[in-house]
């Protein structure tokens, strides 16, 4: 019966974050329609939501959950609070290196990933600045899904389900409100994902703050269980990346 509540209560979230990302489509184009700052706005956000699909939703949680919940059952609470913290050091510190060279190198990533827009520079610089506002975006979801595969070890999947309804939550409320307070426009879509980014892993913190799993910063890059995840993330990176 558990199961059947589990699978009940996923399907329902996930139902109403495809709903509101209909709705979230339809005010992006009514908005904003389509023309070269849209454009823009979709290229920036290519990168890291790539990042997001291969990474923080694919590869890291396929190689995570599995050796996490192993710690859990069999090495105890101490064992897997431990490998928490420093799983969260050594991943927070490779986002952060990971999305400072986004920001940094900015303009090289948008020569080679669009490179028909440098024929275009007000277009080309517009995309720059939206990636520069967008590429953060990798640190925060890739810590949300952390965070959502320790909750869901301990069986509390709704709150990972819901999480990403924030996302959509904030484009509809930056595109009807917050759009004019913006030039041009369309960076108010930037600042959405930046926001809900920041929201959806807010909103988890509360939760394992509860279990007593709020990371703290203990880096080991020799500990067993962060090379073991290291480990199978290549495989799970090259079977994420095929799709």
């Amino acid at each position: 019966m558990s199961l059947l509540r589990a699978l009940a209560t996923v399907s329902s979230m996930t139902f109403i974050s495809r709903v509101l990302g209909f709705v979230r489509d339809l005010v992006i184009a009514r908005a904003f329609g389509a023309g070269f700052a849209t454009d823009a706005f979709f290229v920036a956000f290519k990168l890291p939501n790539l990042l997001r699909r291969l990474f923080a939703e694919g590869a890291f949680s396929q190689a995570f959950v599995p050796i996490f919940a192993e710690y859990k059952n069999r090495r105890g609470e101490q064992e897997a609070r431990l490998l928490v913290d420093r799983v969260a050091a050594v991943l927070a510190l490779a986002l952060f290196v990971v999305a400072l060279i986004g920001v940094l190198a900015a303009p090289l990533i948008i020569y080679v990933t669009a490179p028909g827009f440098a024929a275009t520079p007000d277009k080309f610089g517009l995309t720059v600045d939206l990636l520069r506002i967008t590429f953060p975006y990798i640190f925060f979801i890739s810590l949300t899904a952390l965070a959502g595969g320790i909750l869901n070890t301990y069986s509390r999947f709704s709150v990972p389900a819901i999480t990403p309804v924030l996302l959509n939550l904030s484009f509809i409320g930056f595109a009807l409100w917050g759009a004019p307070y913006f030039d041009p426009p369309v960076k108010a879509l930037a600042w959405a994902v930046f926001a809900g980014g920041v929201a959806q892993l807010a909103l988890q913190v509360p939760f394992l703050a509860r279990l007593g799993l709020l990371p703290r910063f203990r880096l080991d890059f020799r500990d067993e269980g962060v090379r073991r995840i290291l480990r199978q993330m290549g495989p799970a990176v090259f079977g994420v990346s095929i799709g």
